[in-house]
């Protein structure tokens, strides 16, 4: 019902004039074949988004033809809060003489642990600050403590920016820390970070954070390394149509050098910026500058564009449950994590929240079968 709806007349435009998107840029979205920059401005600009969403869900279809959406369960644990990046989006970093800074100990990461096994999760997103006081050494101690005690639990972990940081701190190489971590438990890196990557908005709204060549560095060490990893993108803020188009080229590009056999990224995970008291909004007067029509657009042309990402995930956490139905129809094909425990963005914003039930309640009523998967996309 909500496809016939939604789709409701496009299929004739999109065989007869195809409307506002030129026929030679229709047949090479038909033909799968790569979009180019320019292409790209023009569609996220001009087109018609129900017909941007037709030519995804076309696209979807045919790279994932089981008509099955995406889940997982997982848990956000974050490892301090202490953090010297103070990104000027983040409501949640402290510094560390804040009356509410903390470093998460071993028996709340224990007690943590219990309660995801308890719901049958088995992975743990670990994130948090870059705290000067935590080096190399106490992720190792910690991802060894960890799977010692919970061997079969996975550890989606950190992310570029904290490979920067320790990198530097430790004065050694990204490969070196990577490798380090792998060999004490780290089973796949996160995209996070990323926000925009263009140095221009960067400096805007992460300046003590690592730039766009920083992040893409590690991200191609890891994959060299064959590290399961992520792509995200953060808009809405200080960056403009175009500076979005340039983040998914340089992910594409990226992605094209990984090796072959290597994982690369495994998915790509927009949201929106969540201004809800941060600085960007309170001094800087930058607020968040989209819509859900803006969000299911901007997930339509992800699915176009990174003809070279296999799955393209909603973030259910920040749009709610309608947003996040009507991409499943737009290009995406996966609602994430039932997110057990979030803090960094529901400090900025309303983060949607639901169980395992609810999740595959929302998705059969999108029309989808829901398929429990891990972080490395594959089915359980």
């Amino acid at each position: 019902m909500i496809k016939e709806y939604l789709y409701a007349g496009v299929r004739e435009r999109a065989t007869d004039h195809y409307m506002r998107i030129s026929a030679n840029t229709a047949d090479k979205i038909l033909n799968m074949e790569r979009i180019t920059f320019d292409e790209g401005i023009t569609l996220y600009q001009e087109a018609p988004l129900s017909e941007l969403m037709f030519f995804a869900d076309m696209i979807r279809h045919r790279i994932h033809p089981d008509n099955e959406a995406g889940w997982i369960i997982d848990r956000n644990v974050n490892i301090t809060n202490i953090c010297f990046s103070q990104c000027r989006f983040c409501n949640f970093c402290r510094n560390r003489n804040d009356h509410d800074a903390f470093v998460t100990t071993d028996e709340e990461y224990d007690q943590k642990i219990r309660e995801l096994v308890a719901l049958d999760g088995d992975q743990l997103l670990l994130q948090g600050g870059m705290n000067p006081a935590l080096g190399l050494d106490f992720y190792i101690r910690l991802f060894k403590r960890l799977k010692d005690r919970w061997p079969s639990l996975k550890l989606h972990a950190l992310g570029p920016p904290e490979i920067v940081f320790l990198a530097n701190k430790e004065n050694t190489s990204y490969r070196e820390v990577l490798e380090k971590l792998i060999d004490s438990g780290l089973d796949s890196l996160p995209g996070a970070g990323a926000e925009i990557l263009s140095d221009r908005v960067r400096k805007i709204v992460s300046p003590a954070k690592a730039s766009t060549n920083e992040w893409l560095s590690v991200m191609r060490e890891a994959h060299i390394l064959n590290l399961p990893t992520s792509a995200t993108m953060m808009y809405g803020h200080a960056e403009t149509p175009a500076e979005r188009i340039e983040h998914m080229i340089l992910l594409r590009e990226l992605q094209d050098e990984k090796p072959d056999g290597s994982y690369g990224f495994i998915t790509f995970i927009p949201w929106p910026f969540m201004d809800r008291g941060t600085m960007l909004a309170e001094k800087f007067n930058i607020r968040n500058n989209t819509s859900a029509a803006d969000y299911i657009r901007v997930i339509a042309l992800s699915r176009i564009m990174l003809d070279n990402i296999m799955n393209i995930q909603s973030s259910i956490l920040t749009v709610g449950r309608d947003t996040a139905m009507i991409t499943l129809h737009g290009g995406a094909n996966d609602l994430g994590s039932v997110m057990i425990e979030e803090n960094v963005v529901s400090a900025a914003g309303n983060a949607f929240r639901c169980g395992p039930d609810e999740m595959q309640e929302i998705i059969r009523d999108a029309g989808f079968i829901p398929a429990r998967r891990n972080q490395k996309y594959e089915k359980i």
